[in-house]
């Protein structure tokens, strides 16, 4: 089994900053992909950062320059940072990983339980 867990979500002023960070625990052999994504109410969920490993970090249009990912593949976590935030920002936001739990397994798609983050003044 694996798991995804959240934290550093809550309710933030406009302008202001949050952190959210992802740990990856279980039956881990190899993390392709960890990133985030995020679903806003009445709206699809969509990705918001995706870093593959020893790739690049993308990022959704609306937040670049505001939202910073990274990964710590010693550790099998991934942060975001959130800067200068927007009440459009308010969603819930998901952890996501691809990853494999053996050598001859196929890539399977895990997600956090999901964080809130609410921006409003």
């Amino acid at each position: 089994q694996v798991q995804l867990v959240e934290s550093g979500g809550g309710l933030v002023q406009p302008g202001g900053s949050l952190r959210l960070s992802c740990a990856a625990s279980g039956n881990i052999f190899i993390i392709s992909v960890m990133g985030w994504y995020r679903q806003a109410p009445g709206k699809q969920r969509e990705l918001v950062a995706s870093i593959p490993t020893g790739g690049s970090t993308n990022y959704v249009d609306s937040v670049k320059g505001r939202f910073t990912s990274s990964r710590d593949n010693t550790k099998n976590t991934v942060t975001l940072q959130m800067n200068s935030l927007k009440p459009a920002h308010t969603a819930v936001y998901y952890c996501h990983a691809l990853l494999n739990s053996g050598r001859m397994l196929p890539s399977v798609a895990y997600w956090g339980q999901g964080t809130q983050v609410t921006v409003s003044a």
